[in-house]
């Protein structure tokens, strides 16, 4: 790329790779931001960087800038696969977990038992605990060396570098007793002296906190290419092809050729290519994939239509008014790859604390080495002493207090039809107020259902629905569809049937012509409303009401409602115990809305909120001081999941809802939702007591490791009894009940 020398700053977008944590992509960052004009924002989730460039710079100088602070970059193209470098990458951390575990069960009996048990012992048995453990230290634990010699390069630290000196602390003091240590006299435990050959056994210590560590690294990477997922996502429901109208002839180009003011044409079946405005044709198009609404809407001349929707029945012709970065669709993808930079991590804490942490262990373990060579001792004694610091402080319950709280809260949240992603939903749950609730698909079924028949004339109610029926049995309109369930089998033949302009139908049912549809089809078939039916049809705003003519008088009327999801008003009632404010937030009138949320209980709606309205109106919320949880199933849902200070999706709707929320409530109950904030605040309480009881155990062993009166063995099993007192605290969620 050459260089821009002239003009107003430009943006280019970067993929960086080589981070391990938060701390790189602030460390990143801040190196980004010493080159003179330049604003960068780098995003961990999906490991980018976004860097605004003045003239005079070129892209080549920030992706030096990004080898200088010891990471990688390239420039990245608009048709990079993201996805597969990141599955590269969790692939490989699969296989490097999987030796690790192969090998530290039988290293961990092996090195232990035969270290205390001397009549267990053979010829050649440390050689053989050396090279079981050799792959675990080489190939499973290099991504944490390959880090630590990163940091210390550049002058800093971070976990991976205790990590890192601890594996290989513990594996070299092995070594080096295997080597050396024949003759050695064993350690006073204040019961008895050891036997000889007892600190040959750290091995387990090097290949468990591998392992460990391992495999937190790899769940907390799967975890972040859920954001890379929910931007492929977005983007995979753009066209990538356009038929423009050209000169009166219709051209197949890429849609990237396309230009506001140009005409395309869109057929049935087909994606919209762009935002525009309809010039020509009457259709149906199906929103849902965009608005999360269930019922298509109706397209004529002059009305507006959104890109990423799909056209269902006629031919239409189209001006793009939209293209490109400036299309709803792509305005979301920005709304969500933004809200993703914002998301925290309850790690982050580990790792603001290392900063400190580490340098501090370093520290101590050199003083530890250093006062007692100075006190007159052997370098045995000075070695062990520093060994025994490096291996006390090594952060395995740090390690082990997320994943494992993960796993368990996961594991229970999943038996009753809850999936927690990660520590950033934990984290969020504890200060949320407020939860907003999308109403299509996530309050109500998302699908229409006949709620009452009415008829004006001396027929029956049961005739009425059964010559709608039959001639909507022809149809494929959700409406028709509603209506045909209702009318039930055994309905009459239909003859001479015709769609009509409005979402309406006519066709011959017994000989008689019948016509079922709105207001304005009635006029457009010479049929005329009385009083009584126009009183009717304004009686009630919160449901679609549709008319049915026979013989050109209208016989009846049909109404039809998204019906509201069983447990919708007991999950509402139960958020309000738990003292949480609730919101109604949908793209229907303010009469349906409101309809609604009187039925469940909602005091609050915001209705008529356009898509891409949806995530400034959580914005809104957010700038009064709430914390807001979002809970919906549509793609539109999909930038407010992902700013929302936590985001909960049902995983019956779009994917692209799925990928961007934090929780994803699996089965189709809203009373699920009370239960995954409820198990989210457990779960993150007990993640923040691990945290405390990791880092004061760190603390007051090391003091003891210093001063020799921790030995490197008595320092590895009291590190292994810090993670199984972690671990059996994170197994304490197994106990939680839903509904308590």
């Amino acid at each position: 790329m050459t260089a821009l020398l002239t003009g107003a700053p430009a943006s280019v977008e970067l993929a960086v790779s080589g981070m391990t944590c938060a701390a790189c992509a602030a460390r990143v960052e801040r190196k980004l931001n010493k080159l003179d004009g330049v604003h960068a924002s780098v995003n961990y989730a999906t490991e980018r960087a976004v860097v605004h460039l003045p003239p005079g710079l070129a892209a080549e100088d920030a992706v030096e800038a990004v080898r200088r602070a010891g990471y990688d970059a390239r420039v990245r193209l608009r048709d990079d696969d993201s996805r597969a470098a990141h599955t590269a990458k969790v692939d490989d951390l699969r296989r490097r977990l999987v030796v690790a575990a192969v090998l530290a069960i039988p290293l961990g009996n092996l090195s232990i038992t035969l270290a205390l048990v001397p009549a267990l012992r053979f010829p050649g048995w440390e050689a053989l605990c050396v090279l079981l453990a050799l792959p675990v230290v080489g190939y499973s634990a290099w991504p944490f060396h390959r880090a630590a010699v990163r940091t210390l390069r550049h002058g800093s630290s971070s976990m991976d570098t205790l990590v890192s000196l601890g594996v290989l602390a513990s594996f070299g003091w092995t070594v080096w007793s295997v080597l050396f240590g024949a003759d050695r006299p064993g350690y006073w435990l204040g019961f008895g002296t050891t036997t000889s050959g007892a600190d040959a056994v750290y091995l387990d210590v090097a290949a468990g906190v591998t392992t460990f560590l391992l495999a937190g690294r790899y769940f907390e990477s799967r975890s972040r290419r859920s954001a890379v997922d929910l931007l492929a996502a977005l983007a995979g429901l753009a066209a990538k092809d356009v038929r423009v109208l050209r000169d009166g002839v219709e051209r197949v180009v890429p849609v990237a050729e396309l230009r506001v003011g140009e005409l395309f044409v869109v057929r049935p079946g087909e994606a919209l290519a762009a935002d525009g405005q309809v010039v020509e044709g009457d259709s149906a198009v199906d929103v849902s994939a965009v608005t999360g609404e269930s019922v298509p809407v109706e397209v004529e001349p002059g009305s507006r239509v959104v890109g990423g929707t799909v056209n269902q029945a006629g031919r239409l012709v189209v001006r793009a008014t939209g293209v490109g970065a400036n299309t709803q669709l792509a305005q979301m993808s920005v709304l969500v790859e933004e809200a993703t930079q914002r998301k925290s991590s309850v790690q982050h804490l580990v790792d603001r604390v290392c900063a400190v942490f580490v340098p501090a262990v370093l520290a101590v373990a050199l003083v530890a080495l250093g006062g007692w060579l100075a006190a007159g001792y052997g370098v045995r004694e000075a070695f062990t002493a520093a060994v025994s610091v490096l291996i006390i402080a090594c952060p395995c319950a740090l390690g082990l207090a997320t994943p494992t709280a993960l796993v368990v809260g996961v594991a229970r949240a999943a038996q009753f039809g809850v999936l927690i992603k990660g520590p950033d939903a934990l984290e969020a749950t504890r200060a949320v107020d407020t939860v907003v609730l999308d109403k299509t698909g996530t309050v109500t079924t998302g699908r229409m259902s006949v709620v009452d028949t009415t008829p004006f004339t001396g027929v029956s109610a049961v005739d009425v629905l059964r010559w709608a029926g039959a001639v909507e049995a022809a149809s494929e309109h959700p409406i028709a569809e509603a209506v045909v369930r209702a009318a039930g089998a055994d309905l009459p033949a239909v003859t001479a049937f015709r769609a009509l302009v409005g979402a309406g139908a006519r066709g011959d049912v017994d000989g008689h012509p019948v016509v079922v549809g709105s207001l304005a089809s009635m006029a457009v078939e010479g049929v005329t409303a009385s009083a009584s039916v126009h009183r009717w049809l304004l009686a009630e705003m919160a449901s679609t009401r549709v008319l049915v003519a026979r013989d050109g008088e209208v016989v009846g009327g049909i109404a039809l409602r998204d019906t509201v999801k069983p447990g919708a008003a007991a999950a509402v009632a139960r958020l309000h115990r738990l003292g949480l404010r609730t919101v109604l937030l949908t793209g229907d009138n303010a009469v349906v809305a409101r309809a609604v949320a009187d039925e469940i209980g909602i005091t609050e709606v915001m209705a008529d909120v356009r898509p891409a309205e949806k995530a400034a109106a959580v914005e809104v919320l957010r700038e009064k001081g709430h914390r807001v949880a979002v809970v919906g199933d549509g793609v539109n849902d999909g930038p407010a999941l992902a700013c929302a200070d936590l985001g909960m999706a049902m995983a019956r709707g779009s994917d692209i809802a799925v990928q961007a929320a934090d929780v994803v409530v699996v089965r189709d109950d809203l009373t699920a939702v009370p239960d995954a904030i409820v198990l989210a605040n457990r779960t993150l309480g007990v993640i923040r007591g691990n945290l405390v009881w990791a880092f004061g155990y760190n603390v007051a062993a090391i003091p003891l490791a210093a001063f020799g009166l921790l030995n490197p063995l008595i320092a590895g099993a009291a590190m292994s009894l810090s993670s199984v007192l972690v671990v059996t605290n994170s197994l304490r969620l197994r106990g939680f009940t839903p509904g308590g």
